[in-house]
């Protein structure tokens, strides 16, 4: 695309231009992103995808952290001048979230959410553990909603900070906002809940034999959420396990 082609594009007031992303062989639509004219630009000179991120107010080169690059082969843009459409050569999978293609929840009639297809890379392998992923950043996606340390007065607070946690994690149950990390274990089922309640678990155990008060804070947050994650999968309350210890301090 010359100068004169750039010129004919209509960037909306934020200076910016979805880019629908396109496998060139498969024709899958693989991804969408934003686009000002200096990521237009270098993806034309680097003969690779770049993309405006509008959370972290920069460009971001798919594939930065990754390695699941794109390679350009053909650009078009539609008859408004208002879209992008690139069809490129994957690299990897393009959703930050392990799939081929970031086109994975399926609406059905009833409105509920199904995941369609198989992860091609683990994400916590690939932008480290809990998802704080720099794509996932860049690409604006909804983490799950920290709870508020601050409803309660005194130590008491402590413990409801795990009821508003496990009621978050039965909305994700029974929503599945997409995006989500809660949702994506209950998309997966059971076995992949249990299959990171061993991760975690054995995690917890190496931070311990590490004599790291820090990393096993750190790794038993995540067991404790993981199981409680299993727990509102299998149907069982906090309140259940509350119970069973009362009933054990007791004794």
């Amino acid at each position: 695309m010359t100068l004169r082609g750039l010129n004919k594009l209509k960037f909306n007031k934020d200076g910016l231009i979805p880019a629908i992303i396109q496998d060139s062989r498969t024709n899958k639509v693989l991804m969408m992103a934003w686009m000002n004219r200096e990521a237009l630009e270098k993806t034309l000179s680097s003969g690779q995808t770049w993309f405006w991120s509008r959370s972290r107010q920069k460009l971001w080169h798919k594939g930065e952290t990754s390695g699941h690059v794109q390679d350009v082969e053909e650009i078009y843009f539609d008859c408004d001048a208002d879209t992008l459409l690139i069809k490129v050569e994957q690299h990897g999978a393009a959703c930050h979230e392990g799939y081929d293609s970031c086109f994975h929840y399926l609406l059905n009639p009833s409105g509920g959410v199904a995941i369609v297809g198989d992860m091609a890379f683990n994400p916590e392998k690939v932008y480290g553990k809990n998802a704080v992923r720099e794509e996932e950043a860049a690409a604006g996606v909804p983490a799950d909603p920290p709870v508020n340390q601050e409803d309660a007065p005194g130590c008491s607070s402590r413990a409801v900070i795990l009821d508003e946690l496990f009621q978050v994690i039965r909305d994700r149950k029974q929503r599945r906002p997409a995006g989500a990390y809660t949702s994506y274990l209950f998309d997966k089922g059971l076995d992949k809940i249990l299959k990171k309640v061993g991760e975690e678990t054995a995690e917890t155990i190496i931070a311990a034999k590490n004599h790291s008060a820090s990393e096993l804070t750190y790794e038993t947050a995540d067991l404790l959420y993981h199981l409680m994650v299993l727990l509102v999968e299998q149907g069982v309350s906090l309140d259940d396990v509350y119970r069973e210890l009362e009933k054990r301090r007791h004794k």
